[in-house]
């Protein structure tokens, strides 16, 4: 459980309700179930109609690295490497073939497939960054979901506030209700602004530096089985993939 998620929405939120109370106001006026529905849902519904739904899937699920997030093993990996480039020096390439079955990360069991069957360093990572692309490619989108919905937030709670506005309208002639009319029609606004800013954005920007971890790790291992290929001295692989680590 990222602590730190939980630490940023517990402040940012206590912080907006701590504030309207020393502004003098209500914090019951906060909790307006049909601004909720009008930001959730118009902000759903935007997003639906921008992305294909393998994109939207797929970010939902991604969207609780923000609270969980993945577990690297990046240097337990870069342990395997030079442990295999050595084994690789000493006993050869189809050494490692038995080190296959043991491995868990579909993109280095593919590496490694790819280096025990003979190819090249350079067909090595050809194929692997192909495959590095693609991977990035639909992660990056994902990411852009959340970003997106931060986008169309705000613009919803400006059309729940004139959703409000159109009801105190069909009140003006009752002016004791005007005041707390207006007031409520404005929480769609805070709400659309408040989803953007403390959940949507700060979701897509976490899930960003996530990924480029994750890019980074594969980019290691690609570095790691090329100096197996190429036969590179396990001290030299040992030391150029500890440089991920600095």
């Amino acid at each position: 459980m990222d602590k730190l998620t939980l630490l940023g929405l517990v402040i940012g939120v206590t912080g907006i309700m701590a504030g309207q109370v020393l502004e003098g106001g209500g914090l019951s006026i906060m909790f307006q179930g049909a601004a909720f529905l009008i930001v959730l849902g118009g902000t759903l519904g935007a997003v639906l109609v921008q992305c294909p739904a393998k994109v939207f899937v797929m970010a939902i699920k991604m969207g609780r690295w923000a609270f969980v997030t993945p577990v690297s093993n990046s240097r337990e990996v870069a342990r395997q490497l030079t442990e295999w480039s050595a084994l690789a020096r000493k006993e050869g390439i189809l050494a490692l073939d038995a080190r296959i079955s043991t491995i868990g990360d579909p993109f280095l069991e593919k590496g490694m497939r790819l280096l025990v069957d003979g190819n090249s360093a350079e067909k090595i990572r050809e194929v692997l960054d192909v495959d590095t692309h693609s991977w990035e490619q639909s992660r990056w989108q994902s990411a852009r979901v959340w970003e997106a919905a931060a986008g169309y937030s705000p613009t919803i709670g400006i059309i729940g506030a004139i959703l409000g506005l159109m009801q105190v309208m069909q009140n003006l002639s009752e002016p004791s209700k005007l005041g707390g009319g207006i007031a409520v029609a404005f929480v769609a606004t805070i709400y659309g602004v408040a989803f953007a800013n403390l959940l949507f954005l700060p979701i897509a920007n976490k899930l960003k530096s996530i990924i480029m971890r994750q890019a980074e790790m594969r980019e290691m291992i690609v570095d790691g089985l090329v100096g197996i290929a190429n036969g590179d001295n396990p001290r030299l692989i040992e030391i150029k993939l500890q440089g991920y680590f600095n």
